[in-house]
């Protein structure tokens, strides 16, 4: 892996002013807790997942979040009118559930820059050297990116079970594991999306892998290393396994 992938604590950069939280979704991994609340407002360490990502936006300078919902939504948007620091608009799906790609394609006219970021709100990180989104702001590249995931590791991803997403070449551009019995990097949730990358979508409900699978056909498809901790936070079993490893340091 060559330095300029790496995230850097020397070098930072304005991130974009309005982030996408992906918060629509079922949480069935996460049952029973999911039973009676969203799982965005399941809580690790004393804090809703959904305030974890939150804050750290908030660090980082963003000022506006757009918000999806479907399940359960009257409570996510109630959790929502008690965050008044930044803006907060709500993409609504209650009438159906659109995925992740098909979210973002919806949310689209509520994103008012270009690029923005897009988070999910079940994951937890914590930053290395540096606030990880400023960084991974100073990484972007409009003339050759779509879209810059954050990834992390596979051996540094806690409780992720699965085989791993990417492998990265020397310049920072993707590829899918493909036969390959493990890839290196876990992507994290963590995403900067240029709106071209929403042209021609489909409609209705679809995967972002859709327009990732577009864009590394196309060579826009980038990756950069975060260098804190990342925390896969869908089940109950997690949740005390971050907490555990958040209490020891």
């Amino acid at each position: 892996m060559t330095r300029a992938f790496n995230l850097r604590a020397d070098i930072a950069a304005d991130v974009p002013r309005t982030a996408m939280i992906m918060a629509a979704g079922l949480g069935k991994r996460m049952r029973p807790l999911t039973a009676t609340r969203p799982k965005p407002l399941v809580e690790v360490a004393g804090k809703p997942l959904l305030d974890h990502v939150l804050d750290r936006l908030i660090s980082a300078g963003v000022q506006r979040a757009v918000v999806n919902v479907h399940y359960l939504p009257d409570a996510l948007e109630a959790h929502l009118r008690n965050r008044s620091e930044l803006d907060i608009a709500i993409s609504d799906e209650r009438d159906l559930l659109l995925e992740t790609g098909g979210g973002l394609v919806k949310a689209a006219p509520l994103i008012d820059c270009d690029p923005f970021l897009a988070v999910n709100s079940d994951n937890l990180w914590i930053d290395g050297p540096a606030d990880t989104l400023r960084l991974l702001a100073s990484q972007w590249d409009s003339s050759k990116m779509d879209a810059l995931l954050l990834l992390v590791p596979h051996a540094r991803a806690g409780n992720h079970s699965g085989l791993g997403d990417f492998h990265m070449d020397p310049v920072g551009a993707l590829r899918r594991r493909g036969k390959a019995r493990i890839a290196p990097f876990v992507f994290t949730g963590i995403q900067i999306v240029a709106k071209r990358l929403l042209d021609n979508a489909p409609a209705g409900p679809f995967s972002t892998n859709i327009l990732w699978d577009r864009a590394i056909a196309e060579s826009r498809l980038y990756g950069a290393v975060h260098q804190g901790l990342w925390f896969d936070v869908g089940t109950p079993l997690a949740i005390r396994a971050t907490e555990e490893a958040l209490a020891q340091g």
